[in-house]
């Protein structure tokens, strides 16, 4: 089965067909709230429910004129996901689940913008556990205004993780030629040779690959980047290869995962990009070893399509891959293109309404055992 990405719309929940996708508000003072309204002018998110602030939503969108029907409000408010189904075609279904004060600025750190954005993603985590949308879809947040409302996770993987439970996740950055799996993330570098262990390797290789099978790939083709220049020349460079790296891969393949390597990190990512886009490279996933290995490789082929996925959920969960950019937040200048992307890889990602059920059931037995 080809392992390109899908921009085809699924279908919506009537007949009992998928849920809806949860996009979150992300912090209303940066340009989360710009690129929703965006991108439901363009087309891209009819299948989509924001959880947020209807009255901060309907401000953005009379600020950008978006106005699909005077007749009309452009914000239908719903009092429940059962609701979303009713909305008008062009209105944005807004699930009220925090309250923003009208003396809000934008392009400000502000703790109140940082406790409504946590409340927006806890409840749409919420609901996705209980398998009431198919997946979430995360605006950019701000980890300063996180910490100014209290709130003690550094950002969106974090609380997403405490919510499912502490279930181990790993990020993943993707467009439609390149999918890489970072070992290790937001740590120094000398920190993170050190957390290249054999068994963070063997876990980000089976989250990976259970990931992947999850998507519709029948047999995920994962290659494993090396540490060091050219994957260690045989030791010459450093033995991490052999000593670490490749007795997780061994194990890995004992398990049944087709995963090979290490492969030399200046050649791999080449060989697994899929050129053009939907035409499959050697393989379908590269797992690097640290955060610049793996999403320069990602970046370069553009900012603009990445996507950031949190793998080892039981919810499917993407994002853009940009920040809340406070410098031109309220200027409606903000390009929706990596949302767009993120939505877009959410509906290729997520199945349907019996795979949404059995992740809510999966959920439920983890927090049944915490």
């Amino acid at each position: 089965m080809s392992s390109s990405i899908s921009t085809t719309p699924p279908e919506r929940r009537s007949g009992g067909e998928r849920a809806p996708l949860a996009i979150t508000l992300g912090d209303a003072c940066g340009i989360g709230p710009e690129t929703i309204v965006r991108a439901y002018a363009l087309g891209e998110a009819g299948d989509c429910v924001v959880f947020g602030d209807a009255r901060w939503l309907a401000r953005t969108a009379r600020e950008m004129h978006f106005d699909p029907d005077c007749s009309r409000p452009p914000i239908a408010e719903l009092a429940s996901l059962d609701e979303a189904d009713g909305v008008p075609p062009g209105c944005i279904p807004v699930l009220p689940v925090a309250q923003l004060p009208d003396d809000l600025r934008r392009g400000r750190v502000d703790a109140r913008a940082g406790a409504a954005a946590y409340a927006c993603i806890e409840a749409a985590a919420r609901e996705a556990l209980q398998g009431r949308v198919a997946a979430v879809v995360t605006a950019p947040i701000h980890k300063a205004a996180l910490h100014a409302a209290g709130v003690d996770f550094p950002g969106h993987t974090e609380i997403l993780q405490h919510i499912a439970g502490g279930v181990p996740v790993r990020m993943m950055l993707a467009n439609p030629q390149l999918r890489t799996v970072l070992v290790t993330v937001h740590m120094a570098l000398r920190r993170a040779i050190d957390a290249v262990t054999t068994e963070s390797v063997l876990e980000t290789v089976r989250i990976a690959h259970a990931a992947a099978c999850g998507w519709g790939i029948a047999a995920p083709r994962i290659a494993v980047a090396g540490l060091n220049p050219h994957a260690g020349e045989d030791g010459l460079f450093g033995d991490e290869e052999a000593r670490v790296i490749a007795p997780a891969i061994a194990q890995a393949c004992a398990e049944g995962i087709d995963a090979t390597g290490p492969y030399p990190p200046d050649t791999v990512f080449m060989r697994a990009r899929h050129d053009p886009p939907g035409h499959p490279g050697a393989f379908d996933l590269v797992v690097a070893m640290y955060h610049d290995q793996g999403l320069i490789p990602v970046k370069y082929l553009g900012v603009e399509q990445g996507v950031n996925v949190t793998l080892g959920l039981p919810f499917v969960r993407t994002s853009p891959d940009h920040g809340t950019a406070f410098d031109i937040a309220g200027t409606d200048r903000a390009d929706p293109s990596s949302l767009v992307a993120a939505i877009r890889m959410a509906r290729q990602l997520v199945g349907g309404p019996g795979r949404v059920a059995a992740r809510a059931a999966q959920a439920s037995e983890s927090q049944t055992e915490q």
